[in-house]
């Protein structure tokens, strides 16, 4: 079965320290003002003869690396892709032009225009800490242990012994556009659905559409030019000839 990087989060021992989110920002070199990461909350609503106040609930989160990305769709120049081997989306920042057509794209909010770069960004689960066999900044900085970070598909991982063992259990946030994020909470999802709509641009799903009838013409063109540089070749090799005689 092919890998799939994932977090596994519960969110009923999230504190709201927010250490996570600072260790981001300080691992991705993040500019001021954006985050790659984020902890919502809100105040759990009272149950009815309940002693006390509500508990607040928090909801940690991020990128989260969807089956069915609506960012990618939405990428013009194929800078953000889904890696076939690991399952993360991932942004090629050589070939990314700065368009942004994916940050509405993305129903969760994930996605920014990088202020420094002007390049798209994302929690893209710190590739260079986990080259040396460490675990991501959110995940090895949180106290409770509230995320969990692995192969899902891989029971030998922590994360995907939660996964395997937690199934029936597991939520996901759900949006109006669905994704299929690979975002797990266990137990209680936190906050209620906060998801959005992915709104890709009516130019970039002509593209798509067109894409093979693009293609057949090029094609075609490049057959027409070759036929003509075939009967140049041809002609001027007669030419020759008829001189020689």
């Amino acid at each position: 079965m092919a890998r799939q990087l994932a977090m596994v989060i519960d969110a009923t021992k999230c504190i709201d320290c927010k250490a996570c989110v600072a260790a981001c920002k300080v691992a991705n070199k993040v500019p001021e003002d954006q985050w790659r990461n984020w902890i919502k909350h809100e105040n759990e609503v009272p149950r009815v003869g309940a002693a006390g106040g509500g508990k607040a609930r928090f909801q940690p989160g991020a990128c989260m690396h969807c089956d069915n990305p609506t960012c990618v769709a939405a990428c013009p120049t194929g800078a953000t892709y889904k890696d076939a081997e690991n399952g993360e989306v991932v942004i090629n920042e050589g070939l990314c032009i700065g368009c942004g057509n994916c940050i509405p794209a993305c129903p969760y909010g994930a996605r920014f225009r990088n202020a420094e770069k002007r390049k798209a960004d994302k929690c893209n689960y710190c590739p260079e800490r986990r080259a040396h066999g460490l675990e991501p900044a959110c995940v090895d900085t949180c106290p409770t242990k509230a995320r969990v970070f692995g192969d899902i598909n891989d029971p030998q991982s922590e994360a995907g012994r939660l996964y395997l063992a937690n199934k029936d259990r597991l939520k996901r946030v759900a949006a109006l556009t669905d994704t299929k994020p690979n975002m797990y909470y266990l137990g209680d999802l936190g906050p209620e659905a906060w998801g959005g709509e992915a709104v890709v641009p009516a130019s970039m799903v002509a593209m798509k559409q067109s894409a093979p009838l693009i293609k057949g013409i090029v094609a075609l063109s490049g057959l027409g030019v070759l036929a003509m540089l075939g009967r140049q070749l041809l002609a001027g090799s007669d030419h020759k000839e008829d001189g020689d005689a």
